[in-house]
């Protein structure tokens, strides 16, 4: 159950990071969840493309480790 929920966090914030990354290359000016940020359009895009590494790290980490149980096939 818990890698199905690490799953579940590892693809929300993959795709969180990937429609910010892709709004914000589109207008630069809407920087979405991260308008506080310091740095303008380089700190949030590098922020984007971390959460998107992150998220793909985590879920597929996830996933590898529920098929080692035998939750998936």
């Amino acid at each position: 159950m818990k890698y199905d929920v690490l799953q579940i966090l590892g693809v929300a914030l993959l795709v969180l990071g990937g429609q910010g990354a892709i709004r914000q290359l589109v207008d630069h000016d809407n920087a979405g969840l991260l308008g506080g940020l310091p740095g303008g359009f380089a700190a949030g895009i590098t922020v984007y493309l971390v959460a998107v590494a992150i998220g793909a790290v985590v879920a597929g980490w996830a996933r590898g480790k529920a098929k080692a149980v035998g939750r998936r096939s």
